[in-house]
């Protein structure tokens, strides 16, 4: 089984697992060049992935309801919604992306590929 790493190691982790336990956080988003970075295909509807904690264990297994590929200025309101992390808009949404991204590295504009995922608790562990 895959697993999913949500966010950055540390506070900003435990804080996205917590909404992910807590039904609030359904979705996330990733770039698609990671995938191609880390030889790793694409998730499909159905599968099953294990989200870790910052320690590296499964505290649930994640079920992939979604998986859509789409320039980042594509994405929705509903998905940015359903990441489950309290922006008020799609803009803000989008800048806190933008910034994470910027971040680590790899700054994103409207054009950049992301993947969206949507997802639901199979099992918590």
């Amino acid at each position: 089984m895959r697993a999913l790493e949500l966010g950055s190691p540390g506070e900003m982790r435990d804080e996205l697992n917590s909404l992910v336990l807590a039904g609030a956080k359904t979705a996330t988003t990733c770039l698609l060049d990671e995938y191609a970075e880390e030889t790793e295909g694409l998730e499909y509807v159905g599968e099953r992935q294990a989200l870790l904690d910052n320690e590296g264990r499964c505290i649930a297994t994640l079920a992939i309801t979604g998986v859509d590929v789409k320039p980042f200025g594509q994405v929705t309101w509903e998905h940015a919604r359903a990441e489950g992390e309290g922006d008020t808009s799609l803009e803000a949404w989008r800048e806190v992306h933008r910034s994470f991204w910027s971040g680590a590295g790899t700054p994103v504009d409207d054009r950049t590929v992301v993947v969206c995922l949507a997802f639901h608790v199979a099992h918590r562990a």
